[in-house]
């Protein structure tokens, strides 16, 4: 499956902004351990300089360290939200759009076999959601927008490949990721079903970087 550089959803296309929501969240709070790094990191200065009021003792340096620990944390992610403000799905008669704000691609409803919803238990109350999208045949493992969403595991059902694509949404964004897919492939839908936790897993980034060592940033 090649990058839609030409083609563009449709102008009725249903628009669900993915990254907008947890940056919305996720910045805030990547701020808040920010600051408390940088209480950390002024804390360990004093202690360096000995300008600290009384002794220094083992319990503080690991409460400066655990400061600063979450410092670093808290970077890593602002970084992360910041890059996937933009990220939105879009749906329409083609196909599901995954569009980054930078780069943008297509799965099309036509390569597809199955689509369904997992879900998975996230903490005591909460729950993450993934949509699954099985296709038909082959798969690009490295394409520059979609590649991310490839997963290789065990079918959940017989029948099913192995090789599929699983893209992450807000919980609070299950209604309407559903109502929109189903509206277009209700024939090929699975249903919803649960999964272990940390069913979402990690794209393959060391395969990927190995299969596309100078072809591909």
């Amino acid at each position: 499956m090649s990058p839609s550089h030409t083609l563009s959803p449709a102008p009725d296309a249903t628009v669900i902004p993915t990254g907008r929501r947890g940056a919305m969240t996720g910045l805030p709070c990547s701020v808040l351990l920010i600051a408390i790094g940088a209480v950390g990191v002024s804390g360990a200065v004093v202690v360096a300089t000995g300008n600290q009021k009384g002794e220094s003792t083992a319990a503080g340096f690991a409460g400066l360290a655990f400061m600063v620990a979450l410092g670093v944390l808290g970077v890593f992610l602002f970084i992360g939200h910041w890059a996937n403000r933009r990220n939105r799905i879009l749906v329409d008669h083609t196909g599901l759009w995954v569009d980054s704000g930078n780069l943008r691609n297509v799965i099309p409803w036509q390569t597809l076999a199955e689509v369904g919803l997992h879900w998975s238990k996230f903490g005591r109350n909460q729950k993450v959601y993934s949509l699954e999208l099985f296709p038909a045949g082959p798969v690009d493992r490295d394409d520059p927008v979609l590649w991310t969403l490839v997963r290789d595991e065990e079918p959940s059902h017989p029948g099913l490949p192995r090789v599929r694509y699983r893209l992450p949404f807000p919980a609070a964004q299950q209604q309407q990721v559903v109502a929109a897919v189903q509206q277009y492939v209700r024939q090929i839908w699975l249903g919803e079903s649960e999964r272990a936790v940390g069913h979402i897993g990690r794209p393959d980034v060391k395969g990927h970087r190995e299969r596309t060592r100078g072809r591909t940033p």
